[in-house]
């Protein structure tokens, strides 16, 4: 198997799109000099996002409506499953938040059959700086997670992750909107595969913060898996 920049042609990065039109080049041309094999899933963006990516190099897939991050998602492990040379599977944000080298150093440790899965945590070290109020409800999410999951992580919300072909075969994400994070920890941890965090840097600019990543969104999140 050919070697394209850092990464191989085995492993798929998978990118829910949503009007994300200023940032999405940038992202998926870093992306590709380690990771050759992109899919964007345009989750029925209003801007140009689809075309900008599709000009990067990515793969694109439409929805014609937006349906939510979670079904975003599934269809994008769906597009990667349909390649029989795919082994690895990436979630990466396409607002620009996460950092490639830190999806390296996750299917790193999947190719070394360290782990099936492994989870981004932005807990694990000092480089992320979430304020207080938002790593407090992250961290009541999280031990809600943990109490109703197969799992003990220290962020269950983290949209960076690394995720074997033979796991990802048993998820099938139902929840479209933001509970869906909690939903496939919970399928991962179901399948009794072996997991491990790996500590990312998580970069929140006044971009990213604009595209839901403030308090109230997070707060959102909170109540939308306690409801559900």
């Amino acid at each position: 198997m050919e070697e394209s920049g850092s990464g191989v042609d085995d492993t798929w990065v998978v990118i829910p799109l949503y009007n994300e039109e200023e940032v999405i080049a940038d992202v998926v041309r870093d992306v590709r000099a380690a990771f050759p094999q992109v899919v964007c899933v345009d989750d029925g963006s209003r801007d140009r996002s689809a075309d900008i990516a599709e000009q990067a190099g990515a793969r694109v897939v439409r929805h014609p409506v937006n349906l939510g991050q979670g079904a975003a998602l599934q269809t994008g492990f769906d597009y990667a499953l349909s390649d029989p040379a795919m082994r690895f599977v990436v979630t990466f944000d396409a607002d620009g938040q996460h950092q490639v080298s830190d999806a390296e150093a996750m299917v790193t440790r999947l190719r070394a059959g360290e782990a099936e899965a492994v989870f981004g945590s932005r807990f694990l070290d000092e480089r992320t700086q979430p304020s207080l109020a938002k790593k407090l409800v992250l961290r009541a999410a999280v031990g809600y997670t943990n109490m109703t999951t197969r799992t003990r992580l220290t962020d269950a919300h983290n949209g960076l992750r690394a995720i074997s072909r033979p796991v990802l075969e048993q998820v099938q994400i139902t929840q479209n909107r933001m509970a869906h994070a909690s939903e496939l920890v919970a399928q991962i941890g179901a399948t009794g595969c072996r997991y491990v965090e790996e500590p990312v840097h998580i970069l929140y600019t006044d971009y990213s913060r604009s595209k839901g990543q403030s308090l109230w969104n997070s707060i959102n999140i909170l109540a939308e898996l306690i409801l559900r």
